[in-house]
């Protein structure tokens, strides 16, 4: 069955027309072509965006990377509302890169710039320190793509977040669940992974219902 899945929007600037545009990476909409699930954009424009995903009958969400919070208000606020909305009706959210960051904050963590080039268009190794997530996806690591300048460490992650996955090198929290509910947040693209079989170990984390208590 084909699901639904709703993306949050990066907001892109054009001085050449002097407009704003809501914009998404074709590699996501290739991404969920592969695991059967037809997308819903969401604008950053919307008036009521709870009635607006109501409408669309959204089986899940993915809270996109680009931009930093803060930069655009609008985005900053919809993705708030889309949180809100997932956690009302249960819906699973998956946030990547920067929808990581922004899960983290609406809970009541904090985020690091850095200029660590160690972090941007390299791959490395993130060590998986959940037992659940580990025998999940039957290994103990897990080689990843990073793209981001913003990091998150044990201290400053919200209390209801549980570390799934840790770089190797820096010890930065690159995974994390929702004790409780069904959302998690990767630091890294699986969008931007030619591999398609860690693409769909990751629906799978998200999928298990073993992860959360209710």
């Amino acid at each position: 069955m084909t699901k639904r899945i709703g993306i949050s929007l990066r907001v892109e600037r054009f001085e050449k027309y002097n407009e704003k545009r809501d914009a998404i990476s074709q590699d996501w909409l290739i991404f969920l072509k592969k695991i059967n699930a037809f997308p819903i954009l969401i604008p950053n424009t919307l008036t009521n965006v709870k009635s607006f995903l109501h409408e669309m009958k959204i089986d899940g969400f993915i809270l996109s990377g680009g931009d930093n919070i803060g930069d655009d208000s609008e985005r900053d606020q919809t993705e708030k509302e889309i949180i809100n909305f997932a956690i009302d009706n249960k819906i699973p959210v998956l946030g990547v890169c920067r929808g990581m960051q922004v899960i983290n904050s609406y809970f009541g963590g904090s985020i690091i710039s850095t200029n660590d080039r160690n972090h941007v268009g390299k791959n490395h190794i993130v060590e998986l320190t959940n037992d659940k997530i580990s025998k999940i996806l039957d290994k103990n690591s897990l080689e990843v793509n990073s793209y981001h300048n913003n990091i998150i460490k044990k201290n400053i992650l919200a209390e209801n977040l549980e570390i799934f996955a840790i770089t190797k090198e820096d010890k930065t929290v690159e995974g994390y669940f929702h004790k409780e509910l069904p959302i998690m947040g990767v630091m890294w693209h699986p969008e931007r992974d030619t591999n398609f079989k860690s693409e769909l170990d990751l629906v799978n984390i998200l999928e298990d219902k073993k992860l959360w208590n209710n």
